[in-house]
């Protein structure tokens, strides 16, 4: 977890889930689950399995199941994903692109 305090500059590897209410800058990827809460930013592209944000995203979104945008949130990048929910109020620029059910990374 990074608290609402914190800042991590660089790439972030892990195998689960983590939760961000400070800032990140930096790319994220993990076979877990990504939350960013209200209070939280990322600078960089993120790769999880779901997503929630509820902050801020400065990049790319490519997650193997759900992305949900929360009522505050904010993305500014392209995002890939297999079920996507959006809250009304929540900000969102850039391309959408479905994973087909079948194909778990994307290629064809």
């Amino acid at each position: 977890m990074v608290g609402p305090d914190a800042e991590i500059r660089g790439d972030i590897k892990l195998k689960e889930g983590f939760i961000i209410y400070g800032r990140v800058y930096g790319s994220i990827s993990t076979a877990g689950d990504i939350r960013i809460g209200k209070t939280g930013s990322v600078y960089g592209d993120i790769n999880a399995n779901n997503i929630h944000i509820g902050g801020q995203v400065f990049g790319n979104v490519r997650v193997e199941g759900r992305a949900e945008l929360g009522k505050y949130s904010t993305l500014d990048g392209d995002l890939i994903y297999k079920h996507l929910y959006i809250e009304q109020g929540a900000r969102f620029q850039g391309q959408c692109t479905i994973l087909d059910e079948k194909d778990n990374h994307g290629e064809s």
